[in-house]
């Protein structure tokens, strides 16, 4: 596991991450009226997605972003989707042992469900566990190569890790899928400045 201090860029910069990394751990929280299916292969998440990139505003984006996320959480299996609201909860509680055991115990049943692995991914980084944070990570991409959350999750983690030009990627990859996607322009801004010593 790698050194668990935030990358360096003062207090503000740390602020930011806080304030982006809450997004992150909130936003699947949300509750829409859509019909039941989901998981990363619901038939209508292709649509979305472009609907997502061709958004005209960050407004627009959002409501699209928000039913994203709300097919993400659902697996279609009653049990998986109880363990789902069960860790939800405690993370929003910050009771981090349990949501790690509630996502320990997803992960071994349903194997192909991406958002289990996302989700404790998130717990792995709350609870400063960096690298265990990444394996889940790319888990969950290798089951939804389109996660803008986990892009971004492995973007905190390589800043956590003082990997800039990781952490760059990652957000470059996020944007490129959710171009509104909240935090990232100001982000990846300022590691290009670092990183490649130029801005955008």
């Amino acid at each position: 596991m790698g050194d668990r201090r935030p990358a360096a860029g003062g207090v503000e910069r740390e602020a930011r991450m806080k304030e982006f990394f809450t997004w992150l751990a909130t936003a699947a929280t949300l509750t829409f009226a859509l019909p039941v299916a989901g998981g990363q292969n619901d038939p209508r998440l292709p649509a979305l997605f472009a609907q997502l990139k061709a958004a005209p505003s960050a407004e627009a984006a959002n409501e699209v972003e928000q039913q994203i996320w709300q097919l993400w959480i659902i697996s279609g299996n009653d049990e998986i989707d109880q363990l789902m609201a069960v860790g939800l909860h405690a993370m929003a509680g910050r009771d981090l042992g349990v949501a790690l055991a509630v996502f320990d115990e997803m992960v071994k049943r349903a194997p192909d469900f991406a958002e289990g692995w996302n989700k404790r991914a998130t717990v792995h980084y709350m609870m400063g566990n960096y690298e265990q944070s990444v394996a889940d990570i790319e888990k969950t991409l290798e089951l939804e190569p389109r996660h803008f959350g986990s892009l971004s999750g492995l973007g905190l983690v390589n800043l956590a890790l003082g990997r800039d030009a990781a952490a760059l990627e990652a957000f470059e990859a996020a944007l490129k899928i959710h171009p509104h996607l909240s935090g990232a322009d100001s982000t990846i801004r300022e590691l290009r400045d670092k990183v490649k010593g130029k801005g955008i």
